[in-house]
């Protein structure tokens, strides 16, 4: 039979016991601060930063890789006192646009495949940050580390340039053309790798999608302009349908908005590229490529936030 205990024999085997929790009663930061942190701890991770050794060889390579180059056509320039840079500055990230590819194909799954893989985005939107605010510090971050990676090497040049003596007013103007062009496509391709990176919580497979939409688009967009400007009119001109085709491969995009835009020399075959008014056709789709990948993010992220 169950003996029925007394209250004072109850509240003696009672213990209330403070283990230190407390609430918080310091500044609240807000969406600004979480937003800045997450932009801030996104570009870190971008080159391997507080994260493991493993993680910082790649980034760091092919940044390397990227700035080795225009050092080696500095040191050539200076050597050989030569009255120019071997490559003109908005063309450097044409001619490394494998090394970009791969950067933005290794890091923009790692900016966002982790979390779609363990669940961690509800997380984010159950603190003050909102879809629009998550959406906006990982572009921001990759874009701005592709910024750096593209904008350096040409900051070598143009100290080499000066080391070279070589004419101020005209180095500075093609410097400045160069970091706008790097600048649109560093915006372009963060956004293409991030909505492709977003579709699969898979790294290896945003890996692969990645590589294979940059390197495919490329390859299939330069093989059809060579077609077409070996097929000559009946007045002997290049075909005009070359530089159209360029509006189907990212880098050949920025290639046709710097060459109508920013004095540079097209890197399409025959070496014409489009002109100022078709080149306003290209600007706005690149303009409209990095919005609506804005929007699809947007769009997925409202999703995986339920």
């Amino acid at each position: 039979m169950a003996v029925e205990q007394t209250p004072a024999q109850t509240g003696a085997q009672s213990r209330i016991h403070n283990i230190g929790y407390r609430s918080y009663d310091g500044q609240r930061l807000g969406r600004a601060y979480a937003r800045r942190s997450l932009y801030s701890q996104s570009l870190r991770g971008s080159y391997g930063l507080g994260r493991s050794a493993k993680s910082k060889v790649l980034p760091m390579l092919l940044f390397a890789v990227m700035c080795v180059p225009a050092a080696i056509m500095v040191a050539v320039t200076v050597a050989t006192k030569a009255k120019e840079l071997p490559v003109e500055y908005t063309n450097y990230a044409i001619v490394m646009q494998a090394v970009i590819g791969l950067y933005v194909a290794s890091q923009a799954p790692q900016a966002v495949s982790r979390d779609l893989r363990f669940k961690t985005v509800p997380l984010y939107f159950s603190r003050p940050i909102e879809t629009s605010d998550y959406v906006r510090a990982k572009f921001a971050a990759l874009a701005s580390a592709l910024f750096l990676i593209t904008a350096v090497p040409l900051v070598v040049l143009y100290g080499g340039a000066m080391l070279a003596k070589l004419d101020f007013t005209d180095q500075t103007k093609g410097f400045l053309q160069g970091l706008v062009s790097v600048a649109l496509l560093s915006l372009l391709f963060a956004g293409i790798g991030l909505v492709i990176s977003a579709a699969t919580p898979r790294r290896g497979f945003g890996i692969a999608a990645v590589i294979a939409v940059l390197t495919i688009s490329y390859g299939a967009v330069s093989t059809l302009q060579a077609i077409a400007d070996a097929q000559t009119m009946v007045d002997g001109q290049s075909s005009t349908a070359a530089p159209w085709i360029g509006l189907f491969s990212p880098i050949t995009l920025i290639d046709g908005v710097q060459t109508a835009f920013l004095g540079a020399t097209s890197s399409y075959p025959g070496g014409v590229g489009p002109s100022t008014g078709a080149g306003v056709v290209f600007l706005l789709a690149v303009l409209g490529l990095i919005a609506g990948c804005y929007g699809l993010l947007m769009r997925r992220y409202r999703k995986v936030g339920l």
